[in-house]
């Protein structure tokens, strides 16, 4: 798991260029672009625009991915993002390749406090926990760049 200031993003391009083609769509992101999935390279690459208000934790789960890398990044609000590597948590719905997707729970251990002008990279053996409130409710505009490994 990498934390971050969008500031800093290009210590990160070094990673791969994939990752590079990611934080630049969010150093550069149209403000307008409509919720949805946006292409930057294919099914390698693609954003995720999301508009939702987050909740408490208590109402979330773990999840995590194998082939794909997460960049997340609020772009307005804010949110905390809930982390922890697979091995301390508990699987509760088996992977699922086919939505590259599998679910756990967990203690809440490792807050991500998400806002904007912050983003995370999250890989194959970091849970994550997104969509938790923070302080108050209010939206939350964030995108989740996907990178195909």
């Amino acid at each position: 798991m990498i934390f971050d200031s969008m500031a800093n993003a290009s210590t990160y391009r070094i990673l791969s260029p994939r990752i590079s083609l990611g934080l630049d769509y969010i150093r550069n992101f149209d403000r307008s672009t409509p919720a949805g999935r946006v292409a930057i390279d294919g099914d390698n690459v693609f954003a995720l625009v999301q508009d939702y208000v987050p909740g408490p934790a208590a109402e979330r789960v773990y999840e995590s991915h194998r082939a794909h890398i997460d960049i997340q990044a609020v772009m307005s609000g804010e949110e905390i993002i809930g982390f922890a590597p697979i091995d301390v948590l508990t699987l509760t719905h088996p992977y699922v390749a086919e939505k590259d997707l599998a679910f756990y729970k967990g203690p809440d251990d490792w807050p991500i406090f998400l806002r904007p002008g912050d983003f995370t990279i999250l890989f194959p053996q970091d849970g994550h926990k997104p969509g938790c409130l923070w302080r108050q409710p209010g939206p939350v505009r964030k995108i989740v760049v996907k990178i195909r490994i």
